[in-house]
């Protein structure tokens, strides 16, 4: 019996959620008053949030400081030609609105620093973080940590990816003590486009587990990707204690 909450557009859009055992009405519920943060509008926050909205996520917040540019366009999937010189975050809600009206996105068109993140963060259940520096990905996983709110990481780069599920110990810190001295970007070795549409939707596939409970996470796991042979491992992630961010210190 499906809840009367659900509108018949909603019962016709999301009926091959609702007759997945795994998910049903009651998981579809729960995606429906779900909150979602999504740090980065880039390779990954586009398929990703893509995908959430077509879900029926709620609530979409969409974090990114960023214009749409020709360079983007080669994995951006979100974003089309008619975009470029647009803010991300505005040209994503545009699309997503149009993908799935019930979505309910909010805008937040800034870099998440010490001072903002914590207020930015604080307000969504979830947070599935695509940005691409590691400045970024630290300070995003302390303030998860301090919330004491799931974090979906994801990354890619050349032909592979990694996705985990950080919540509680061990944390994104205890993966990435510190920040690389020679940190590779997309800009400077480069990525087959299509790995960020693979990555993006596994993403958004692991943060569709989480709400609804189906199946088994990444959490306290690490799952790497290689786009050149088409082979992925997951492997266990173990805990540091003394790590300055979920350790024993």
């Amino acid at each position: 019996m499906l809840p009367n909450e659900f509108t018949d557009d909603e019962i016709d859009r999301y009926a091959r959620h609702l007759v997945l055992k795994e998910i049903g009405g009651q998981g579809q519920m729960k995606l429906k008053a779900a909150k979602v943060a999504l740090i980065g509008m880039g390779g990954i926050g586009s398929p990703a949030a893509l995908y959430l909205a077509a879900a029926g996520i709620g609530t979409l917040g969409l974090i990114d400081d960023d214009d749409v540019s020709l360079s983007n366009l080669q994995r951006q999937v979100l974003f089309g030609a008619r975009d470029i010189g647009a803010p991300k975050v505005e040209a994503a809600a545009t699309h997503l609105s149009g993908l799935n009206p019930h979505c309910d996105c909010h805008v937040h068109r800034l870099r998440l620093t010490e001072e903002n993140a914590a207020d930015v963060l604080g307000g969504y259940d979830i947070v599935l973080d695509g940005c691409d520096n590691f400045e970024t990905r630290l300070l995003v996983n302390r303030v998860c940590h301090g919330l004491k709110k799931p974090l979906v990481s994801a990354a890619l780069g050349r032909f592979s990816g990694q996705l985990a599920t950080f919540d509680g110990s061990p944390c994104y810190q205890c993966l990435v003590p510190e920040i690389p001295p020679d940190a590779e970007t997309c800009e400077r070795v480069g990525v087959v486009g299509a790995l960020a549409g693979v990555m993006g939707s596994l993403a958004a596939l692991e943060t569709i587990k989480i709400i609804t409970g189906a199946g088994e996470t990444l959490r306290g796991k690490l799952m790497i990707f290689d786009g050149l042979d088409m082979t992925s491992r997951i492997v266990k992630l173990p805990s540091d204690l003394a790590c300055p961010v979920c350790g024993n210190h």
